[in-house]
């Protein structure tokens, strides 16, 4: 069974749709912007999505899964304008926030998709065609009975893996001990893919601080990073 067959049948989704209404300024960035930055997975066309056509120029693509509120996006693109920022969020009103960052920023290298960024990297994503893939403090499902509710797994880890060029990187961070662990194991056995560091990697000065980093750190979890990057010879 391939790795897109074996993620078709998990039943896992990348985040949980919330119903949580906008307030009247990402309303606002909305209906302004939406048309021309955003999609939504179940409106898109079967088929590749044509990355460059949709930013409207070529440059390595990075695609965040869950990218929240929008703050730590769009820092990154402030700081990387060279790189097209893909963000995935099924939450409304955080797609709505960063859309009022990037007016505030003036950003032209931003792109939002709503909705399951597992089924846009399936069924939308050809292979080899993102630099990067960053997921940063997913849901952890704490409970033991939610751990298969779990994004990060081998069979995500492999479609992952798929989709990035060679020398591509996916970068993981969360401040669940047990969930960092079975990060590390997912990742390490994928066989395209190699650790960039032996175990963690160390915190980039380059990644923002969320919230849910200030809040891990108020409460004295560790945070962990993982950089993994795509083989070249494979």
């Amino acid at each position: 069974m391939g790795a897109t067959d074996q993620v078709r049948q998990t039943g896992v989704f990348s985040t949980v749709r919330r119903s949580v209404r906008m307030t009247a300024g990402q309303q606002r960035v909305w209906e302004s912007h939406w048309p021309e930055l955003g999609h939504t997975q179940e409106d898109l066309p079967p088929g590749v999505v044509d990355l460059a056509d949709w930013f409207g120029r070529e440059a390595p693509t990075v695609l965040e899964i869950g990218s929240g509120m929008g703050d730590a996006t769009a820092q990154l693109a402030v700081a990387a304008p060279e790189v097209n920022h893909l963000a995935a969020e099924v939450y409304p009103a955080g797609l709505g926030q960063l859309m009022l960052w990037v007016e505030k920023y003036d950003l032209d290298n931003v792109r939002l998709l709503q909705g399951d960024a597992l089924a846009f990297l399936r069924d939308h994503v050809t292979p080899g065609a993102l630099a990067g893939v960053r997921i940063y403090f997913p849901d952890p499902w704490p409970k033991k009975r939610h751990h298969k509710r779990r994004l990060v797994t081998p069979p995500f880890v492999a479609l992952v893996a798929s989709r990035l060029q060679p020398g591509g990187t996916l970068h993981l961070a969360t401040d669940w001990a047990d969930y960092a662990d079975r990060m590390l194991a997912a990742c390490a056995a994928e066989p395209s893919l190699r650790n960039s560091y032996d175990g963690w990697a160390p915190r980039p000065a380059w990644r923002p601080v969320t919230k849910f980093e200030s809040r891990a750190q108020a409460e004295g979890r560790d945070v962990r990073d993982l950089l993994f990057t795509k083989r070249t010879d494979w």
